[in-house]
């Protein structure tokens, strides 16, 4: 275990002094969940410690140096990803491109995120072995980005992720393919790409292959940030837009089933499809709408085959400082589980304001209700099913941690963003959450009292986050959480199905470091 830790800090330690070298100099950036401009995640086009190292060490030419300046920012080059993924997940500064002086055509990126967390008084059910003892991790996901086409209307992307757990080999820790993943293919997709078809001034993209996907506000479907592994989708997405004033979006997949060691597969019986809307003609009033079928056939007996519709709604308003904004979302669905019927549905509100003042506050209102099973047993099925969406955003850091998803869940709450400096952000948020229905599964605990007796009070919980970015390819992000537990988990019956001490108060901390080459 020694040995392994020393090769953890030393390859950590490595890469942040590569990043580091001359940072003194470096401006701030745009980073966090608050600052965006026109609608996309941008950083400031300021010079770049390592870039100015490069080029004062002769390493690059002057040439070398002013191309891959004018490649950040308004000047980036599409990879074949582009218009699938956040921006801010798959966009900076790739000095081997300067370094190697590889053609336009070209492209190489590496990112490493190395993050400690630690949780106390484990509530699920698979952890009883471990009578509640108090489980550290550290947790590292790696990723290598080979890129093809340059600015041509054909590229190609390769993209491998590594994601392994360290210090999880003990009774009672906490192991699935949420947090390892090794040695696999995240994406392998093309891209075709056609501008101003037929004159008309609309751009349409096709995707195929393996690849990641962001859609709306990613409650859905997401590629997967805080999580230590990612989800992906073989098939294809077609998009057709209208620069920033629309875009409609459709795809047809079979979802990348995650093995801890073996290679990632896909099954027939497992197919994924949808349409997603966006319209932004309206700042005040900008509307999504999408639809998504889930059909899931893979376990033989059929008692938990799982055939959705997934129907829905999104307005908002991004938020401006000086002003109000505001978020609805609403989902429905439709469908079996099974041999029974199921039909649940999913509401978000959030409304927010940002302040016109130093730091820039920003304080945001948040309720959610996602519905549970009402009467196990019976011929329906309630409980929604968010399908392949992320949650850290909302209900705070995955990972070991994550006791809070979309499902039987209603859960108001608050937070507080503040912007110290641009390159700074600060969080804290409160949030009360509650069982739906008290007689169906709490999220992915394994909990549950089918007579409804243990209530529907789960407690509340309180998040501390900082999050700084020195620069696109380096950046630190620390949060705690402290979960007050309620009611529920005093339940006899609950009690019975816990560790030993997951009653208690359970307290999360994390650290990571992300670097980016």
């Amino acid at each position: 275990m020694a040995r392994v830790m020393s090769r953890i800090l030393f390859y950590s330690l490595l890469s942040t002094l590569i990043v580091l070298t001359g940072t003194t100099s470096v401006d701030a950036v745009d980073y966090g969940e608050l600052i965006e401009k026109d609608g996309k995640w941008e950083f400031k086009n300021t010079e770049d410690p390592v870039l100015k190292l490069m080029h004062d060490k002769h390493v690059i030419t002057h040439d070398g140096y002013f191309k891959a300046i004018d490649q950040t920012g308004k000047n980036w080059i599409e990879p074949a990803d582009a218009v699938l993924n956040q921006r801010k997940e798959i966009d900076w500064l790739h000095y081997e491109k300067s370094l190697l002086r590889l053609p336009d055509w070209l492209d190489l990126g590496f990112e490493n995120r190395t993050r400690f967390e630690s949780v106390d008084h484990p509530w699920r059910t698979n952890q009883v072995i471990g009578n509640g003892q108090t489980d550290a991790q550290v947790a590292l996901r790696s990723r290598m980005r080979i890129g093809l086409g340059g600015e041509g209307p054909l590229r190609l992307l390769f993209e491998g992720q590594d994601s392994r757990s360290f210090m999880d080999k003990s009774p009672g820790d906490f192991r699935d393919t949420t947090t390892v993943n090794e040695f696999d293919v995240l994406q392998l997709v093309g891209s075709l790409t056609v501008n101003n078809v037929f004159g008309t001034g609309l751009r349409t993209d096709l995707h195929f292959g393996r690849m990641t996907m962001d859609f709306g506000q990613r409650r859905l479907i997401a590629r997967n940030d805080f999580r230590n592994t990612t989800n992906s989708f073989d098939g294809f997405h077609w998009q057709i837009a209208q620069d920033k004033t629309w875009r409609i979006r459709a795809f047809a997949t079979q979802p990348v089933v995650r093995d801890d060691v073996r290679l990632d597969q896909q099954y027939h019986n497992l197919l994924f499809w949808g349409t997603y809307l966006e319209s932004r003609h309206f700042p005040w009033f900008q509307v999504d709408a999408y639809y998504f079928g889930l059909n899931d056939q893979r376990v033989p007996n059929g008692t938990t085959h799982r055939t959705y519709s997934t129907a829905g709604g999104r307005l908002y308003k991004d938020p401006k400082p000086g002003e109000p904004d505001y978020e609805i979302e609403t989902s429905w669905q439709t469908g079996h589980r099974g041999i029974i019927d199921h039909f649940a549905h999913f509401q978000h509100l959030d409304l927010g304001y940002t302040f016109n003042l130093p730091w820039t506050p920003r304080l945001v209102i948040h309720y959610d209700y996602a519905s549970g099973d009402h009467k196990p047993g019976d011929s329906q099925n309630e409980g929604f099913d968010t399908l392949f969406g992320a949650r850290r955003f909302e209900f705070g850091p995955t990972g070991i941690w994550g006791p809070f998803s979309r499902t039987n869940l209603q859960s108001p709450g608050w937070r507080l963003i503040v912007t110290p400096a641009p390159n700074l952000i600060l969080q804290v948020k409160h949030r009360v959450s509650y069982l739906a229905q008290g007689k169906d599964f709490f999220g992915n605990t394994g909990l549950r009292d089918t007579t409804g007796n243990a209530g529907t009070s789960l407690g509340h919980d309180v998040e501390l986050r900082a999050q700084w970015a020195v620069t696109s390819n380096l950046d630190f992000d620390v949060g705690y959480v402290h979960w007050f537990k309620g009611s529920y988990f005093n339940s006899p019956t609950i009690l019975a199905q816990m560790p030993s001490g997951g009653n208690k108060d359970s307290d999360y901390f994390y650290a990571s470091i992300r670097v980016r080459i």
